[in-house]
């Protein structure tokens, strides 16, 4: 199929994210870079408009200025890629759906329910396509438990234990450079840290697996490290619809720990244990005890989640890989969209209800801890 355009706001100098969103989309070559609001300077933003070979006259001084200009272009971009702070996540992506150009848009989604349900309520109004980029959930490892749990292979679900330690964050005085100086700034993330920023990926990541729906948790939002403001180490206690139980714990200065996301999965007919530092791999245990390792690439991989491959097995697909799975459903369901062929089923990647959620997962988060770390339902 040719290519479909596409446009960035933020991902400018010194931006790993924006950068790591490019090089995801560019891995099946279904989209290409053509417009762009890179940065709040505008020198800057045209420096990278420049790096990256985009026509100056589609490198704007403004998200708005971009979104109406490319609404109104006959070859304007097809959808957006939002990689900027978390406070502005909210304006820039309505913006977008406002002038009728589907999102793609980083976690998490923005800072507020209100908020969070309006993007929500004009995506589908509009009938616009919204990717929120939780990328782990684009690995095949995490698709296969997904599609086995589905099959009820582990029957009914009992209890799930997730974390997400980070260790880049550990000394007083150390921001963690332009990337942890916004995180741990509340005027630009919101009042939080590290449940935003890694505990939205626990959230998603069970829900995603599962299909488990919170009804009610009990938070402790710790601040730690001297000099902090904002949270740097949660645990959540989770009871969800039906009766299984959880526990999530974050933390960002959990020395030795890179981005080590874990979930381990307690049914009555088995369970699951999956790390995405080791995400080609999942162990699966049965009832009587028999622990088996699927292989990414192997062939006891289920079909759907297989499909996403896209290396023979021991050659190891990661990080970019996983987010360039996402990107791939997203486009697709673009391309269909403008053939007439699209269905629902087609969706693969989280959307913007999956945002929404987060966003109420943190709340309820900031609510429980306020009120002296009590049970709060959702």
């Amino acid at each position: 199929m040719a290519k479909i355009q596409y446009g960035m706001v933020g991902g400018g100098p010194g931006s790993f994210i924006g950068d790591a969103h490019r090089r995801a989309i560019n891995l099946d070559g279904t989209a290409t870079l053509v417009a762009g609001c890179f940065s709040r300077t505008v020198e800057k933003s045209r420096q990278t408009g420049q790096e990256l070979g985009i026509d100056p006259d589609r490198c704007y001084a403004t998200y708005e200025e971009m979104a109406k200009a490319e609404a109104a272009r006959p070859d304007g971009i097809r959808f957006v890629v939002v990689v900027t702070p978390n406070v502005s996540h909210y304006p820039v992506c309505k913006a977008f759906l406002e002038a009728g150009i589907p999102v793609a848009c980083d976690k998490p989604l923005c800072l507020t329910v209100e908020q969070a349900e309006e993007l929500q309520r004009l995506a589908e109004e509009k009938d616009l396509l919204f990717l929120v980029t939780y990328t782990y959930m684009g690995h095949v490892t995490a698709k296969h438990i997904r599609e086995t749990i589905r099959s009820g292979k582990l029957g009914k679900i009992r209890t799930v234990m997730a974390e997400y330690p980070q260790g880049w964050l550990a000394h007083e005085g150390d921001w963690g450079g332009k990337q942890g100086e916004w995180r741990c700034d509340p005027e630009q993330s919101g009042g939080v840290n590290c449940l935003g920023d890694l505990g939205t990926h626990v959230e998603n990541a069970v829900a995603t697996m599962t299909g488990l729906k919170v009804r009610r948790l009990l938070a402790r939002m710790d601040v730690v490290v001297p000099g902090r403001v904002l949270d740097d180490n949660d645990v959540v206690l989770v009871e969800y619809e039906g009766g299984a139980t959880g526990v999530y714990w974050t933390s960002q200065f959990a020395i030795g720990h890179d981005n080590d996301l874990r979930v381990r999965i307690y049914g009555e007919k088995g369970s699951i244990l999956w790390r995405q530092e080791e995400c080609e791999t999942v162990i699966m245990i049965d009832e009587d005890g028999t622990l088996v390792e699927r292989h990414r690439g192997g062939g006891g991989i289920e079909p759907g989640a297989a499909a996403y491959g896209r290396l023979p097995a021991g050659h190891t697909e990661g990080w970019l890989e996983s987010m360039g799975n996402l990107y791939r459903s997203f486009v697709r369901c673009l391309q269909a969209k403008a053939d007439g062929t699209f269905t629902v089923d087609m969706v693969d990647f989280p959307t913007v209800a999956d945002g929404v959620e987060g966003v109420r997962f943190v709340h309820a988060c900031l609510e429980s801890n306020r009120r002296g770390n009590v049970w709060v339902e959702l």
